[in-house]
């Protein structure tokens, strides 16, 4: 459970990545302290927002804690975050990660269709969202719409098999996205009460709507082709949606999702306006390039003004590297997934560099450090794409 905020290392300003560092790590940490070591697969990028926002809202930094060596930091220690809001993100990732699971025991998703693995599935989800729903109330928060979600994502999504797509009883995209929707709404909006700035509430219940959509979105273009080969639901294709529309739904949702940022009361808005703006925007942008456009109109890998040849090559003319397939790429995949993400194979990198080159920023080198602060703006496209913009550089 990734998720779809992915900083990239490449060109995000190093204080903004050690600082989101700090918050992913502080999460980690808060869930094996308070439920055990099994309880960090549920660790997610995107649910760390939460911490994200609750400092930045906060008159004061996030206390933070030296953490010993570790293997997913190259068995490096690290300052981690250490806060209510931390406690916050943990719970509400204990609670979608038992609602993720559940929906996958239901549907009989692949292992999940064996009994045995169901069985334990199912137990599994019930201790994370007993845990998760102790941890909300040890900070007033009510996990109600966290802990409906799944069931209410189910009942929209089998009612499509009673009724065709563009029926009155079939229900829309915007109706299939609310359950997401109201989940992160309402966990983005209790880091006001966490933080004493109740003025916040209405715009972080929008900022959290407009990610919601986004998250669900993204994640039923990614999945797209993959759940047409097998037949899985997808909303995209259970309500007739094509990619151009979709790309429309997209781009307006992250639209109202910067307004409401915009609106925040926050001393500190560098990390959550990199995350939340511009890695969400790169987030829209990669979806459709996977899926086989861009919203620029020009065909998948080509970048506006770049030479004719190979798609996928970076601006310096190197060819990425491949995929080498087999037990290679599956024993990288497997790295990758037990160190959060943190470890990206040669190719996976390779592919990442270029596609930051080619969308966000003009040069990795420009943007990807801070003593270059006073240039990166300018070979940046756009305020919103500004990688050190908010990180207190010199």
């Amino acid at each position: 459970m990734f998720g779809i905020v992915r900083p990239c290392r490449h060109v995000m300003c190093k204080g903004l990545y050690a600082d989101w560092m700090g918050h992913l790590c502080g999460l980690c940490l808060a869930l094996r302290d308070e439920h055990g070591h099994l309880s960090r697969l549920v660790t997610n990028y995107d649910g760390l927002l939460v911490s994200v926002l609750t400092e930045a809202q906060s008159p004061a930094s996030a206390s933070r804690r030296r953490a010993g060596p570790c293997a997913l930091r190259g068995f490096k220690g690290a300052d981690v975050v250490e806060s209510e809001g931390v406690r916050l993100a943990a719970s509400v990732s204990l609670l979608l990660a038992a609602g993720k699971v559940r929906d996958h025991v239901a549907d009989g998703d692949g292992v999940y269709a064996r009994r045995p693995v169901a069985v334990g599935a199912t137990r599994l989800a019930g201790r994370w969202s007993s845990a998760g729903t102790a941890m909300a109330g040890t900070l007033g928060f009510d996990p109600t719409p966290l802990t409906v979600a799944a069931d209410r994502q189910a009942l929209l999504e089998r009612a499509p098999a009673q009724a065709p797509p563009g029926s009155v009883a079939a229900p829309g995209l915007r109706e299939l996205t609310g359950p997401t929707e109201d989940a992160v709404a309402a966990a983005f909006a209790h880091t006001a009460v966490l933080t004493g700035k109740p003025h916040n509430r209405e715009a972080l219940e929008a900022a959290g709507r407009g990610f919601g959509k986004l998250a669900h979105l993204i994640d039923a273009v990614e999945d797209l082709a993959d759940d047409r080969a097998s037949g899985a639901y997808n909303p995209l294709a259970a309500t007739g949606t094509g990619l151009d529309e979709a790309r429309r739904h997209c781009d307006a949702a992250h639209a109202e999702l910067r307004a409401a940022v915009d609106g925040l009361d926050m001393p500190r808005p560098g990390l959550t306006r990199a995350l939340l703006v511009r890695e969400t925007g790169s987030a829209v942008a990669r979806a459709f390039a996977t899926a086989g456009m861009h919203g620029t109109g020009h065909p998948p890998g080509h970048a506006p003004g770049a030479p004719p040849g190979d798609p996928g090559a970076p601006p310096g003319g190197r060819p990425p590297k491949r995929d080498p397939g087999g037990l290679l790429s599956l024993a990288c995949t497997a790295l990758s997934c037990c160190t959060c993400g943190l470890y990206r194979p040669a190719w996976d990198e390779d592919r990442e560099r270029s596609f930051c080159e080619r969308f966000d920023c003009s040069g990795y080198d420009c943007c990807g450090n801070c003593s270059n602060c006073g240039n990166c703006c300018s070979c940046c496209p756009g305020e919103d794409g500004c990688c050190c913009d908010g990180c207190g550089c010199d």
